[in-house]
């Protein structure tokens, strides 16, 4: 949620910030501005929209200063306006923040500053940590200790960014529960929520920990503690290109990253086997540790909570361990049993995402062991957790996530392989005739990219429908929930999704002429019953489309529209299945003039409860 970038060096900020913006707008969108300390001053120039307004705008202006902060916004507080647009400044204009989280003390803090004459302009959290600092720096007169102090403040998630006037070419940031990360480059210093937006001047980076505050200068940065004690935190060095957020010929970075897909199946498993034995060192528990293990729980939010349901199928079938899958931001609220032989496995694409933060933090108080599965070296979640599997999908710009969903299914199959391993459950011919059909599906998933002339036919079919029901049974269920994510949230298409035995008791009331229901009916133990789902809708009239498995003729009785994808083992089918539902999704978007990778209202990462 919302993207930060500064820059304070030899060159002129305004381009620098503009293009670290443009990187950055994956993370929101509803406006754009920057800050640039100029001739002793500082002007501030926002625009409701996309960044492409606010560079636009600024086109017409000749800022020539070397400094500055920029900022692009998924709103909380406030709704999508230029008013509401960071950076926020002080009543005198002379200091300018920028902000990601969420401030929850925010109405006291404005209350309270209003009652000691401060004028406030926006409907926002973040403009209180404006006038805070502004109080402070009135004190103090050092930039630094003025953050520190209004930080202190502030209750809740904040990524703060801030210049002033008076100390011209100075950045101060620090951090709490929302990611910031320094780097310098040889033009100058850089921050930014993202390391996306400095890879071309910064390959070795600080990403800040919760309390620590950054000092940029155009000579450096230097790192400070809480009460101002000098730090040496430990450098990144990022090895990734920048190409990975250019969309290579594609129309959309999303198809891009549905292609990409084959990839990260290849790089997850790479390693992973040796001498028939799975190996995540990662996880930092021995085989000991990993026996006595009784019970998991998946947290998770989103598309993420989708891969939970799947991989609860596997850790339940093969290591004969109970599994739970809970929403993130309900986990915490309901004191789940947990004890010390409990492994909590927190999923996150961003590894931010604050709901899912604050159940492993609340788990491991109660004793648990959490293993993280996300996509971002560095994050909170990998930093928090006992141990971590990097997904290997790179960095992902389409808000709806494909390749990280992918990512996390064979991350979580891999750990449940290993902890049926670890039970004695498998043995190690079943782990090497387990692992290479989960190879194989990077080949299989080529193979479904190279022919999506079925899926457009399908999609076309079902462009102008108001609604839509996913159907599937075991591994299919899971899967149909997260095809209507998908759907619903880049086409705007309502859509729902139920295990199909449940039609009868409710949802089949929705069919009627033309209705579409897209059926995960593949060939596995429960294909008999899902065909007499199809059944059932196609004699109330509904369109079916239905992912089924190549060779599978008899199902042409049953559906209006077949979909074909490889032959795999049932319980690698959610891989498979998952492919031609997210190009479906995406077909559809297309065709109803929708733009896939920055649907409206959403954005990649959400740093708030």
């Amino acid at each position: 949620m919302c993207g930060i970038v500064g820059y304070t060096g030899a060159d002129e900020a305004q381009g620098i910030l503009i293009e670290g913006l443009t990187r950055l707008e994956y993370r929101g969108y509803d406006s754009a501005g920057v800050a640039i300390e100029q001739d002793g001053a500082l002007d501030v120039i926002c625009r409701k929209g996309k960044v492409s307004g606010l560079a636009h705008t600024l086109a017409h202006f000749d800022f020539t200063g070397t400094c500055g902060i920029g900022h692009t916004r998924w709103a909380t507080h406030g709704r999508p306006s230029e008013a509401n647009a960071h950076p926020h400044t002080s009543c005198a204009g002379d200091i300018a923040v920028v902000h990601n989280g969420i401030i929850e003390n925010f109405a006291e803090l404005r209350e309270e500053l209003i009652g000691r004459g401060h004028v406030f302009k926006s409907d926002t959290d973040t403009e209180v940590a404006a006038h805070l600092v502004e109080e402070a720096y009135a004190d103090t007169g050092d930039l630094q200790s003025a953050v520190v102090h209004a930080a202190s403040r502030l209750i809740g998630a904040y990524g703060l960014a801030v210049v002033c006037a008076h100390e011209p070419g100075v950045i101060v940031v620090t951090r709490k529960d929302s990611p910031i990360v320094v780097g310098r480059g040889a033009r100058g210093s850089y921050v930014a929520s993202d390391i996306i937006a400095m890879i071309d001047a910064a390959r070795d980076v600080v990403v800040l920990a919760d309390g620590q505050v950054a000092r940029l200068t155009p000579e450096g940065v230097a790192f400070f503690d809480e009460a101002g004690n000098p730090l040496d935190p430990p450098v990144t060095h990022v090895d990734w290109d920048v190409d990975v957020a250019e969309k290579g010929g594609y129309p959309d970075f999303m198809l891009k990253e549905i292609h990409e897909q084959p990839r990260v199946i290849r790089d997850t498993l790479a390693g992973r086997l040796s001498a028939g034995a799975l190996e995540i060192d990662e996880l930092d528990l021995s085989p000991e540790e990993l026996d006595l293990i009784d019970r998991v729980y998946v947290i998770a939010c989103g598309t993420s909570y989708h891969a939970g349901l799947i991989a609860k199928n596997l850790i339940e079938g093969w290591a004969r361990i109970p599994c739970e899958v809970e929403v993130a931001s309900e986990f915490r609220y309901r004191n789940p049993i947990i004890t010390p032989t409990t492994l909590v496995v927190a999923v996150s694409q961003s590894g931010e995402t604050a709901d899912t933060l604050a159940a492993i933090r609340d788990a491991r108080v109660r004793g648990a062991k959490v293993f993280g599965i996300t996509n971002v070296v560095g994050s909170p979640v990998a930093r928090e957790s006992d141990g971590v599997i990097y997904t290997k999908a790179n960095k992902e710009i389409a808000v709806a996530s494909t390749k990280s969903f992918l990512g996390q299914v064979v991350s979580l199959t891999l750990l449940a392989m290993l902890l049926a391993q670890a039970k004695g459950k498998l043995k190690t011919s079943q782990i090497r005739l387990l692992f290479r059909e989960l190879a194989d599906t990077a080949e299989q998933v080529e193979r479904i990219l190279a022919d999506d002339a079925a899926v457009e036919e399908a999609a076309l079919a079902c462009k102008d429908a108001t609604s839509a029901l996913f159907i599937g049974r075991g591994m299919g269920a899971a899967v149909s929930y997260e095809g209507a994510l998908k759907l619903k949230e880049i086409s705007y298409l309502h859509a729902e999704a139920y295990a199909a035995g449940e039609m009868k008791h409710g949802p089949i009331a929705l069919i009627d002429e033309g209705f579409p229901v897209i059926a995960i009916a593949t060939k596995s133990p429960v294909y008999d019953k899902v065909v007499s789902n199809l059944q059932e809708s196609k004699a109330r009239g509904a369109m079916v489309v239905a992912i089924a498995t190549e060779g599978d003729e008899d199902i042409r009785a049953h559906a209006d529209h077949v979909i074909y994808i490889p032959k795999v083992r049932d319980a690698f089918s959610a891989i498979t299945a998952s492919v031609p539902l997210q190009l479906f999704a995406r077909a559809i978007a297309v065709a109803r003039g929708c733009d896939v990778d920055q649907p409206r209202n959403l954005a990649k990462s959400v740093t708030v409860e």
